[in-house]
């Protein structure tokens, strides 16, 4: 029987698995994913900070795959794609037909000397609760230390899930700060950044908004402030450092180091792939999610990577390998953002929507748009019982 090899379980590997199993292709899926559970990466920020559980953002791959589709959970170690089989850590080889890359992201530290060892990522659900039982233990430290470094966080970067953590962060640190008896007076937050900008797939009014929202809750922005060195207790930029005993990494991301060590030639471990998102030379491999780079033909530079895009990537790779079982021809990716919400904490934001028209909003409102977005995902690749277990 054809087998169809689906690698990661995030929002493109488990949207193309349902594709496929309500495609009804007559083969085998068998979906591989490192953990026994879904988590909606778009919400690590909260974990991290606090404002969110492990149970609200997590939800079962086993319960929430389709029938018809085969779960394992394992390790992906690398792929064999000469001889088509997928070498994994605990169980032995799976051979395919037809393979969906979707393996996801891993920190970036673009070699910057000691971000690896003296900073905390924000990348999977295991780093996150890391980077929170610090914050929290740091925190509470200070009444006993009197060190004020204790009440110092600096956040590395200045992309999206940095200014979300910012928001879910200024939210609850009145809190923290009663339950442990530290003055908020003393608390100070830096957010370090290479760019000029804040927020720049924004238009300069609404990440202005944002700037100014966090800023009066008492974040420093630092822009056009390059990162050099991270060293215990201190974040280096040229000769300026930021001292502060909370240092959360959240500069940018890369493909799985899979694809490296599976032969792919990449960069930051994303493949440029063909425009229905199969490898060159090889039309029965595709590559979704993080791990692939799409041009966008209108502007010739990639997509960036998105939730958002990912789901189409796997709408679009489950009907291509449909298509392909059919002896049908492949149809190439097209993609129109919809729009941008980046959220400020529980009860405030901005939002760029590009449906029914172009919608502007900030404030109270995009909390709601928010939640509407990650109840939607959620349903989409869970399943209605999941959204409401999850409220």
């Amino acid at each position: 029987m054809t087998t169809i090899a689906i690698l990661g379980g995030g929002y493109a590997g488990l949207r193309a698995a349902r594709k496929l199993a309500h495609a009804k292709v007559g083969a085998r899926i068998i979906l591989i994913n490192r953990n026994p559970y879904h988590y909606q990466s778009t919400q690590l920020h909260q974990l991290a900070a606090g404002t969110k559980e492990p149970a609200d953002v997590c939800f079962s791959i086993r319960e929430a795959a389709p029938a018809g589709v085969d779960v394992v959970v394992d390790e992906v170690e690398r792929v064999d794609r000469n001889a088509r089989r997928v070498l994994l850590k605990s169980h032995q080889p799976i051979d395919y037909d037809y393979l969906l890359n979707a393996l996801g992201f891993e920190s970036e530290t673009f070699g910057i000397e000691g971000a690896e060892e003296n900073s905390l990522p924000l990348v999977d659900v295991d780093t996150a609760m890391a980077a929170r039982r610090h914050l929290e233990e740091t925190l509470a430290r200070y009444r006993a230390s009197g060190d004020e470094l204790d009440l110092h966080i600096v956040v590395c970067g200045a992309g999206f899930t940095s200014i979300e953590y910012l928001g879910e962060l200024v939210h609850r640190l009145p809190r923290l700060a009663k339950e442990h008896g530290f003055p908020m007076e003393k608390v100070r937050i830096d957010c370090i950044e290479a760019a000029d900008k804040i927020l720049p797939m924004f238009e300069p009014g609404l990440a202005a908004w944002a700037t100014d929202y966090l800023s009066k809750r008492g974040v420093h922005f630092h822009t056009s402030t390059p990162i050099t060195a991270i060293r215990p207790g201190q974040v280096v930029s040229n000769g300026t450092a930021f001292p502060a005993n909370t240092i959360i990494w959240t500069t940018g991301v890369k493909g799985s180091s899979v694809i490296p060590a599976s032969g792919y030639d990449s960069k930051r471990n994303r493949v440029v792939v063909q425009d229905d998102l199969s490898v060159e030379g090889d039309h029965r491999e595709f590559l979704i999610g993080d791990v692939s780079a799409v041009p966008d033909p209108s502007s010739g530079r990639l997509y960036p990577t998105t939730a958002q895009i990912s789901v189409a990537q796997a709408d679009c790779a489950a009907a291509n390998v449909a298509a392909l079982l059919a002896g049908r021809p492949t149809r190439k990716f097209s993609f129109k953002s919809v729009g941008t919400v980046c959220s400020l904490g529980p009860y405030a934001g901005v939002a760029q929507i590009d449906y029914l028209g172009h919608w502007k909003l900030k404030g109270l409102i995009v909390g709601a748009v928010k939640k509407v977005v990650n109840d939607r995902s959620v349903l989409e690749l869970a399943g209605l019982r999941t959204v409401l277990g999850n409220n």
